[in-house]
């Protein structure tokens, strides 16, 4: 495998943090960036808001390969802090195809499942082109921010010739996520349940989750079978959808407590009741192999979380 040399900005995040030891386990010459300052090696501190920031780490660096994967994430935190989710996800993105364009280095950006919105249907990649946009209706500023961000990398490449190929990574959860409120249900599950705090659990709402160790191998593979204006869903196996419940009773034995912390309402209103993504074409261009269901995923990330947030005694 030849080595490359590439940036992945969000490099200090939870995907990032996973994706740039798994570049990094396979040779490539990996440098991260992100908005914190930490005591990581290869690191670069750089606010993507800000175009200047960002064009000092070019003027610096080459690079073969961005993934961007610098981003405000989540539903409720567009909600509250839409400033900075526009900012981040729009502007940001823009900033890095400005550069691109001036540069010609390929580039992987990191869209979301979120695109397809209230859409009924098994997600495959195609939707998206394929149907109205009442059909796929976006019902938050993030899945927005995530859609224009795919759209102006579709523009360049016809534009400029830019080459970026797109993924939507589908309920990604595993261990270098840290809890905040606006997080995924895994890991809130997780957080509340090891500090015995209560939380609430929708009723009638299925999911597919993507331990982030498969998910982070996929995406380290698209640089070996790079593919100009391809888009992939990266999720788990189809068996592996349950019911927002299931999952949190996996939850509660992992951590070992009962569910008198949960509250169990009916469906949550503007929220996909069920998704059911196609994850073919990353299997068969990408080598996509989600090898950790739920239960053993959970396991893992609930000790990960232990030993985070200094509960107990744990392996890691």
């Amino acid at each position: 495998m030849e080595t490359q040399r590439i940036l992945v900005t969000g490099g200090a995040g939870f995907i990032g943090t996973n994706l740039v030891n798994e570049l990094k386990n396979r040779g490539h010459e990996v440098i991260s960036l992100d908005l914190m300052h930490t005591e990581l090696e290869d690191y670069l501190r750089a606010d993507v808001r800000e175009y200047r920031q960002v064009e000092r780490v070019f003027e610096d660096y080459e690079f073969d390969y961005v993934y961007h994967l610098a981003a405000e994430y989540g539903r409720w935190n567009g909600e509250a802090y839409y400033e900075n989710l526009w900012r981040t996800n729009v502007i940001g993105t823009k900033n890095i195809i400005r550069l691109q364009e001036k540069l010609g280095f390929r580039m992987i950006f990191f869209s979301s499942a979120e695109v397809y919105g209230d859409y009924t249907g098994v997600m495959t990649e195609d939707v998206m082109e394929k149907n109205p946009i009442k059909d796929t209706y976006q019902m938050n500023d993030y899945a927005m921010t995530k859609w224009v961000g795919e759209l102006m990398c579709i523009n360049s490449a016809r534009m400029f010739g830019t080459e970026t190929v797109r993924v939507r990574p589908v309920n990604c959860y595993g261990p270098h996520e840290k809890y905040t409120p606006y997080k995924g249900f895994i890991p809130i599950f997780i957080y509340h349940a090891l500090h015995n705090k209560p939380y609430t659990v929708y009723k009638g709402h299925k999911r597919i989750i993507d331990y982030v160790e498969d998910s982070v191998r996929t995406f380290a593979n698209i640089v070996d079978n790079f593919i100009p204006g391809e888009v992939y869903n990266v999720g788990g196996r189809p068996e592996w959808e349950h019911d927002i419940k299931e999952y949190s009773d996996m939850v509660l034995e992992a951590v070992g407590r009962d569910d008198s912390i949960v509250t169990y309402k009916e469906a949550e209103p503007f929220t996909t009741k069920v998704k059911t993504i196609d994850c073919s074409k990353a299997e068969r261009d990408l080598k996509h192999n989600p090898r950790i269901p739920p239960e053993e995923g959970i396991k893992r990330t609930v000790q990960w979380m232990k030993w985070y947030y200094r509960i107990g005694s744990s392996d890691r």
